[in-house]
């Protein structure tokens, strides 16, 4: 690709000025893009963030409850010194693996996101992409980042490497829009299912009816754009109005809340004799 063709497809995206500047917080890793005699320097961070609301599991006076470790045959708890890790394999027994063994087979550590090849970003199924990421520049490397985001983006190739984070060796594509690069953590290949290993069934030719219904039901619903609005966690919002509702109406429990004493048990058929014996007084 010529100079003059990248530069004309800057002046042609929004100046938004650099790219770190648009995120907050700190990184959930640092390092460098690596291939051939290029070094980019690099932080990462999530793209996306959970909109689930979070329902912690109480007890009967609203305190937080916790899981451990026991014996199932004496019951005992299990402090996390006594108990190891394991394997359990096809035939059924299991092969114990120590903590020392673990740090011996652990990936090396390092800073580089190793990129290995280049492809068509059609090359790659979207049922490999597994968490993604935006990449910002680092240590003054905007210049080299924006190239390399723009040159990527205009032969729509996507890169393929390897990286460690957090002791685990993930494989990654990184990916250039709008000027900016987004990392992709990539499932490996045994990890995708193929679709014809479960049953499907075969191809049979559709009739004409069935293939004009189709279309016009789609055209019927095809829109240009698509409205961001929609994708929306509607039963999250829900949750958060009931709680907000709830927690109005002073119907928590725990420490806003607590309880003194055990919980009265209450005789529900002791409480309908009593309301219909005061009835029955009353309308004599």
């Amino acid at each position: 690709m010529r100079e003059e063709e990248i530069k004309t497809r800057k002046r042609q995206k929004p100046q938004d000025g650099t790219v770190a500047a648009q995120i907050t917080g700190r990184p959930f890793w640092s390092g460098t893009i690596s291939f051939g005699l290029v070094s980019i320097p690099v932080n990462l961070f999530p793209a996306t963030r959970s909109s689930r609301v979070a329902l912690r599991t109480l007890g009967p006076d609203g305190e937080p409850l916790k899981r451990d470790y026991y014996d199932p045959e004496t019951g005992g708890d299990l402090e996390d010194s006594e108990t190891v890790r394991g394997y359990r394999t096809n035939e059924g027994k299991v092969v114990t693996v120590t903590e020392e063994e673990l740090e011996r087979l652990a990936p090396e550590k390092s800073r580089d996101i190793n990129l290995r090849v280049f492809v068509a970003s059609s090359e790659i199924s979207p049922m490999y992409f597994e968490k993604a990421y935006i990449l910002t520049p680092a240590d003054k490397s905007g210049k080299a980042y924006r190239l390399l985001a723009e040159i990527m983006e205009y032969s729509q190739r996507v890169g393929i490497a390897t990286f460690v984070m957090r002791g685990k060796e993930y494989l990654v594509a990184i990916l250039a829009r709008d000027g900016i690069l987004r990392a992709e953590t990539m499932r490996f290949k045994d990890e995708v299912r193929n679709p014809f290993d479960i049953g499907l069934p075969k191809r049979k030719r559709p009739s004409s009816a069935a293939i004009e219904n189709f279309h016009t039901a789609i055209e019927r619903l095809a829109k240009n754009t698509l409205d961001l609005d929609e994708m929306r966690d509607k039963y999250a919002e829900r949750m958060l109005k009931f709680i907000q509702k709830k927690r109005a109406q002073q119907k928590t429990v725990g420490a806003e809340h607590p309880r003194k004493g055990p919980a009265e048990v209450v005789d529900l058929m002791q409480v309908l004799k009593r309301n219909l014996s005061q009835g029955q007084a009353n309308r004599e």
